[in-house]
């Protein structure tokens, strides 16, 4: 895809699902092309905040102008002047520089994220390298938490935690851990620095 306007934008995940509110916020800035179309945009965002299982229904927010875009094949239309569909609404239908927007995976566990499009137009030779079929994620940060809270392949929330493949672990004269992680399921995820954490245990 050679024509059309290429974006920057920038995805931040707020929280959802068991995770809760994510503090800090990881994030993606993803290349767009203002020719792609919701629907592709949010497969991208999907596949950067490793969403496993797809048969979930998606939904953006555009309050600049007041309105909403999922996919009409899977939704049931209230409204279809304020109700647009993802699957031909191109970006640069809907959006603008400096512009700011939703992005809501599985409207039951509510994945949020703040989108942007940056003022300026991304120089794809210089920060991208190439010339992408579809939205591309070429800048990121930031722990992706598993949609279902599982930390290993085969975790249902009653079997322990496997054994480390090898003693030590993870290696012999590992540095002391600098970062500790707070998390109350459904309600947040809190990354900190290890005194920090050490200390709100103390004030407990």
């Amino acid at each position: 895809m050679t024509e059309g306007e290429w974006w920057s934008v920038r995805v931040e995940l707020l929280g959802g699902g068991m995770a809760g509110e994510l503090w800090p916020r990881p994030g993606r800035i993803f290349a767009v092309s203002t020719l792609h179309t919701l629907h592709v945009l949010a497969e991208a965002i999907d596949d950067a905040f490793a969403r496993w299982d797809r048969s979930h229904l998606h939904e953006f927010d555009f309050p600049a102008i007041g309105k909403r875009a999922t996919e009409h094949r899977y939704a049931e239309i209230q409204d279809p002047a304020m109700e647009l569909d993802a699957d031909h609404v191109r970006i640069g239908d809907v959006l603008q520089p400096g512009t700011e927007f939703g992005y809501v995976f599985d409207l039951g566990d509510n994945w949020r994220h703040a989108c942007r499009v940056a003022e300026r137009p991304v120089d794809l030779d210089r920060e991208v390298g190439i010339v992408p079929d579809k939205p591309l994620p070429y800048w990121g940060w930031g722990l992706i938490p598993d949609p279902y809270g599982r930390l290993w392949d085969g975790d249902d929330g009653e079997q322990p935690i496997p054994t480390p493949p090898h003693e030590p672990w993870p290696w012999a004269n590992a540095p002391q851990p600098s970062l500790a992680t707070l998390h109350c399921p459904g309600q947040y995820t809190r990354l900190l620095a290890v005194s920090d954490a050490d200390a709100d245990a103390d004030d407990i």
